[in-house]
């Protein structure tokens, strides 16, 4: 990978050859891919002020050799990181998901007594998952809470996953019936931390990581046909790409390094936001270059390729962008 000099200097430590070369020889199975995430946890420091580089640089990594296996790491550490925030201890060898989101025509409440009923949308890998971190409402609020998937009363619904991304990777809703939890934080207390929007910039790390992994592919195809201009054309652009997308991600770990004062959510978005684009403009470089060959006749260019396109929709695009002028124009935020 091409390293920026605005990575904060503790990323070097990260010895991504190595993770690099233990994702490549990684099995299939979701028991493979488990072990692999909570060896990566006992070699990387959960993410807060002062490890969001090397957190940033490993997701990375891993996602530069598996995007599907970027998005299993991605929510146990991040998990990890907002445990370690709210201050409560991790049953040894489980493995977390964060399940946040929302939808029309599902929701997920909880008592007084700390017991969920209802409906989850969008629970990556719950059916193999130990634990959760999941917000339910609590009358008009939200509140995160720590749940055990292995609960008799938790239904996983993964025959409702049929994307040709990440189909390892099922996400689709999950039933609570009657389901103990345990509180982590007060309401509001999850989505109002600093440590949200960091979460949110991993995310973009594991993206800008899976691009790296479509250019090497790229960059193979300029070496073996050294007299393709367009081949080169190509490969410098998404060199470019990448150089920008990394610039946004290694700046914004300075940051939180540093422990700077920002509005982490403007931050954070615009983040996700430029990293997106570079990202759509890599694989649509890639695959025009290399035309319809290697995603019908290589299954690991096929997959990355169609997992990529399915995790950067983690950003909504216009949508997001539009949050983003809000932002600015009612708290301002930038320079000029």
């Amino acid at each position: 990978m091409i390293r920026s000099t605005a990575w904060p200097t503790d990323a070097s430590g990260v010895d991504t050859a190595r993770l690099e070369e233990a994702a490549g020889r990684l099995g299939s199975s979701p028991a493979d891919r488990l072990a692999f995430t909570r060896w990566v946890a006992t070699t990387t420091a959960p993410l807060t002020a002062g490890t969001a580089g090397p957190v940033f640089a490993t997701l990375a990594a891993v996602a530069a050799v598996d995007v599907a296996l970027a998005r299993t790491v991605e929510p146990h550490l991040d998990a990890l990181g907002i445990l370690a925030q709210a201050g409560v201890d991790v049953p040894e060898g489980s493995t977390w998901g964060v399940f946040a989101a929302e939808a029309p025509g599902l929701r997920l409440e909880v008592d007084d007594a700390g017991v969920l009923t209802g409906t989850k949308p969008w629970c990556s890998l719950a059916s193999v998952l130990s634990h959760a971190l999941v917000t339910a409402h609590r009358g008009d609020e939200r509140q995160l809470f720590a749940v055990d998937l292995r609960h008799e009363g938790v239904t996983t619904h993964d025959e409702a996953w049929v994307a040709r991304g990440m189909p390892d990777v099922p996400s689709g809703p999950v039933d609570f019936d009657g389901v103990p939890a345990e509180a982590v934080g007060a309401p509001g207390w999850y989505l109002d931390r600093p440590g949200f929007a960091w979460g949110g910039i991993g995310v973009a790390a594991c993206w800008w990581g899976g691009a790296v992994g479509l250019a090497r592919v790229l960059r193979a195809h300029v070496v073996s046909r050294p007299d393709a201009e367009l081949l080169r054309v190509a490969l410098g652009a998404v060199v470019a790409d990448l150089a920008d997308a990394e610039d946004a991600i290694a700046g914004a770990a300075a940051a939180i390094d540093a422990e700077r004062d920002e509005d982490w959510a403007l931050v954070a978005q615009t983040v996700r936001s430029r990293v997106r684009r570079a990202v759509d403009d890599v694989r649509t470089r890639v695959v025009g270059a290399l035309g319809p060959a290697p995603l019908t006749s290589d299954p690991a260019i096929a997959a990355r390729v169609a997992d990529l396109e399915l995790y950067v929709l983690q950003d909504h695009g216009d949508r997001d962008l539009a949050r983003i002028g809000r932002m600015v124009v009612e708290r301002g935020g930038v320079a000029w």
